[in-house]
């Protein structure tokens, strides 16, 4: 049995309302005749497309990808009527969330493979650990981009992908840096620009400077890797980064590498869903960056 378009308009009405009294009266019909037509798409789909949590209206995960295909097909139709050249291609939505002190190098090395194809429309999104998790599990993103896994055990239902990892190293200003100093006078005689404490990076920098006796002096702690970047531009002092986050200033020379590195190492993840209708190209994104060496 081929597909009711009008009940499919009717569920994407109401899915982009996140109301089903407010939509009746917009379209000018009962709110029983509105729930009969789409109790009609979900037996015809064979999914419940909606789960009511109180007084609101949430998308199951087959709403989701239902009304991923009903806002193709419809802009689609709108193009069509607009441009009378006839349909054009459908593009696909990849929806990744990113933990906002992630560094943007690092985002746009993990987006590349895709961020060229005029098939797929990227919508990024940055926020909180938290915010992030519940985006996910929402069905409002499809992966998560963050620099630690997720708390793991038997009620999570996360699939956590590690992308890579990079040496950290030790950068600051060629003025700041000008002799090749070990790590243990670097530690004892310049002040840093540190991660802040929930970070592993900087849970490592710790344990490495009590090992070496030295209480380093901290002249900044930063939870945003952009502002780390700039203020190891402005020599504010020496930044404990990967290099990929200062990708730009080490090829111009605007900042420089210590000579030796404090053997700290920064992994990143992609975090997915256990879904049961995943997006494809989670899948081919998270499989073309396992082969590329971009973190290398």
């Amino acid at each position: 049995m081929p597909l009711n378009y009008h009940h499919l308009r009717y569920f994407w009405a109401v899915a982009h309302d996140g109301n089903l009294t407010r939509t009746a009266q917009r379209l000018n019909l009962s709110q029983s005749a509105l729930s009969v037509q789409i109790k009609q798409l979900e037996e015809r789909l064979g999914h419940p497309l909606f789960e009511r949590r109180g007084r609101q209206l949430h998308l199951t995960e087959a709403g989701r990808i239902a009304l991923d295909h009903a806002d193709a097909i419809f802009s689609t139709g709108q193009e069509l009527v607009a441009t009378l050249t006839g349909t054009m291609q459908t593009r696909k939505a990849l929806r990744v969330g990113a933990l906002a002190t992630l560094s943007r190098n690092f985002q746009i090395g993990f987006l590349r493979p895709i961020l060229s194809r005029l098939d797929v429309e990227v919508i990024l999104r940055s926020g909180s650990p938290t915010e992030l998790l519940e985006g996910l599990e929402a069905l409002n993103l499809d992966l998560v981009l963050m620099n630690r896994p997720p708390p793991d055990d038997s009620l999570t239902p996360y699939e956590t992908h590690h992308i890579g990892e990079q040496d950290v190293s030790i950068v600051g200003t060629p003025k700041r840096l000008e002799t090749d100093l070990p790590i243990q006078e670097l530690l004892a005689e310049q002040p840093f620009i540190l991660p802040t404490t929930d970070s592993s990076v900087r849970t490592a920098f710790d344990a490495m400077a009590s090992r070496y006796s030295v209480r380093p002096q901290i002249a900044a702690e930063v939870d945003d890797m952009a502002m780390m970047r700039l203020l190891a531009r402005e020599d504010i002092g020496l930044a404990l980064v990967a290099p990929i986050v200062v990708t730009d200033e080490l090829n111009s020379g605007r900042l420089k590498e210590a000579k030796e590195h404090p053997r700290i190492k920064e992994s990143f993840y992609a975090i997915t869903l256990r879904r049961r209708f995943p997006n494809p190209l989670v899948q081919e994104i998270i499989e073309q960056n396992s082969e590329s060496a971009f973190l290398s």
